[in-house]
């Protein structure tokens, strides 16, 4: 009986992470919008493109069903756009 409880949960860990990256994909574009609402596009152009840039990127990979490469580029798109809401809030001259 243990067995089998430990292959389910395997089971269903493994197809958890095989799934669309939802959580991932809503996270990346809500760190997108708050550096957006801070100012990004005019104090930390660079990030903010590359997290936007991603986003597409992950969109695409969703498109044909790469959810692991989606995933890595949503968790990289989240990275991105928190670097750019970061240097957005930096004071001017930093």
């Amino acid at each position: 009986m243990r067995r089998l409880l430990a292959t389910s949960l395997t089971a269903l860990a493994v197809a958890a992470c095989a799934g669309a990256p939802v959580q991932e994909m809503s996270d990346a574009r809500q760190a997108v919008r708050a550096a957006q609402a801070a100012g990004a596009a005019d104090r930390a152009p660079v990030p903010l493109g590359e997290a936007e840039r991603l986003i597409g990127e992950a969109q695409e990979q969703l498109r044909r069903h790469d959810y692991r490469d989606a995933r890595r580029n949503a968790e990289q798109a989240r990275e991105a756009a928190v670097r750019a809401l970061e240097a957005s809030r930096q004071p001017a001259g930093s």
